[in-house]
């Protein structure tokens, strides 16, 4: 007798994907209007703005804190700011695989509440362990669309467009923290502390609820899984599968996607040069901010509002690198794919920008260093802060964008490595800054740390000439 005549018949899956032509169904974000992609872009960015600003807002009211609480702890002074950046680091680990599972969007909104609730909660802090406490979840939950924002733009935007977004949404996280201080130093000496807090409140409840309005789920493989479950209660056939469904089960695809960013970080060669490289100039950026006002009042006598104003020279650096970004990147690769060149993520990495970046962030901070330790006038650190500022952002955005379009379908969990990594280095660094410069002074210790970001200056040089070979080599082929 066969065998096979008492087994049940098996039904072959019928598989869902976009509707045919693809590149025409507009459940596919890749084929959404050019407004629609926008006006999601736009309200990522501007959370991250407002994320960003908010990480660094709090360093000019320092001091009145400190009077606040009756503290004179030197590390309390540089940590309460840094310790949102730490936030930074640990939501992303839980932020990312969680967007890979659920989608972009509900995380977006969840985390926009959490991080009006935890503002209000800094601003009617009564000791230094709750206003430290609610920082960190400030961070944790702001982090979100940092984190999780490149995911939306790979998920919506062709690659070689996608140079011209990520520029637009680092000005949130970039020029975020320039603003920051400026905006704090005006706000704390008219009002107080606590209604730096209260301000920003209203601003990000105002936001979050235009967010409720404007974000549409983008994450292909979310997309398809709602598709195909559409498909099955309408039907009543159970054999509908989405064609990016990954047969795991959401237990063991929760703990691998927890797990991805980390062993991307650890066991990926680019992604941890590039991540540690980023957490170094990240981690300087972020001891200026915690440093600024005590520099300027202390050797060139400023004021509360005016230390604010210090942040400006940076931020129009930071502007700069964005505009001269915006000419080279993208203009780049459709230069190129004009000729029938194909596209490679090391493009991202052009000369004209990784090497301008690269040199004028230290040297920036020799500039800077030297200026301030020579009391020469506060306009020559200023100029060292823009440089730096300029390097900065260029070396941020060509990093993020390669990063991207490297590990496109793991796009989130690899720019959640980077914010981990570049988290615990802005978090931890500036608690060193006030004790380096108290051992070395303000030339040598700003020398060191320019000496440091130097080291690391060919690395995206040498990726552009050799990654595609690093990452086809076994050393790179890891499973995620």
């Amino acid at each position: 007798m066969d065998s096979r005549a008492t087994q049940p018949e098996l039904h072959p899956a019928i598989i869902v994907w976009w509707n045919a032509p693809e590149d025409e169904d507009p459940e596919n974000p890749m084929t959404w209007s050019a407004r629609k992609k926008w006006a999601n872009i736009l309200s990522v960015s501007m959370i991250s703005f407002l994320v960003s600003l908010v990480s660094s807002m709090l360093a000019p009211a320092v001091p009145l804190i400190m009077d606040d609480f009756h503290t004179s702890s030197r590390t309390f002074a540089t940590f309460v700011v840094s310790i949102f950046v730490l936030g930074f680091a640990c939501g992303p680990l839980l932020l990312a695989p969680l967007s890979e599972l659920y989608g972009r969007v509900i995380i977006y909104n969840v985390t926009n509440v959490l991080f009006v609730s935890s503002n209000i909660l800094c601003a009617v802090s009564r000791n230094e362990a709750m206003l430290l406490g609610f920082r960190f979840l400030s961070g944790f939950a702001g982090v979100a669309t940092i984190t999780i924002g490149s995911g939306t733009i790979a998920d919506i935007m062709p690659r070689e467009k996608r140079g011209r977004a990520v520029s637009i949404w680092a000005v949130g996280t970039v020029v975020g923290p320039m603003v920051g201080p400026i905006i704090g130093g005006y706000v704390t000496a008219g009002l107080g502390w606590r209604w730096l807090f209260w301000s920003i409140s209203i601003a990000i409840a105002i936001v979050t609820i235009i967010a409720f309005g404007v974000l549409r789920e983008t994450y292909a493989p979310v997309l398809m899984e709602k598709k195909a479950d559409r498909l099955r209660r309408e039907t009543g056939n159970p054999n509908y599968r989405s064609r990016l469904a990954s047969g795991v089960s959401t237990k063991n695809l929760f703990i691998r996607s927890i797990v991805r960013p980390l062993k991307m970080l650890f066991f990926c060669p680019i992604v941890t040069f590039m991540c540690v490289y980023i957490a170094i100039l990240y981690g300087i950026i972020y001891l200026f901010f915690a440093t600024f006002p005590i520099v300027f009042k202390e050797v060139y006598g400023f004021s509360t509002s005016a230390s604010g104003l210090v942040f400006i020279a940076c931020g129009i650096g930071t502007l700069s690198g964005l505009i001269y970004l915006g000419y080279f990147s993208d203009r780049s690769l459709k230069k190129r794919a004009s000729f029938g060149v194909t596209i490679t993520p090391e493009d991202r990495l052009h000369f004209l920008i990784t090497i301008p970046g690269a040199l004028t962030f230290p040297i920036g901070i020799f500039l800077y260093g030297w200026g301030v330790e020579e009391h020469i006038h506060w306009i020559v650190p200023q100029i060292g802060t823009a440089l730096t500022g300029f390097g900065y952002i260029l070396i941020f955005t060509a990093i993020q964008t390669y990063l991207i379009d490297a590990f496109e379908v793991y796009s989130a969990s690899v720019i959640g490595a980077n914010a981990v990594l570049r988290g615990v280095g802005g978090a931890f660094l500036p608690l060193s800054g006030l004790e380096l410069y108290s051992a070395l002074g303000w030339g040598w210790g700003n020398s060191l740390l320019a000496f440091v970001a130097l080291s690391f200056a060919p690395l995206p040089l040498i990726l552009r000439i050799h990654g595609a070979k690093v990452r086809k080599s076994q050393f790179a082929q890891v499973k995620f």
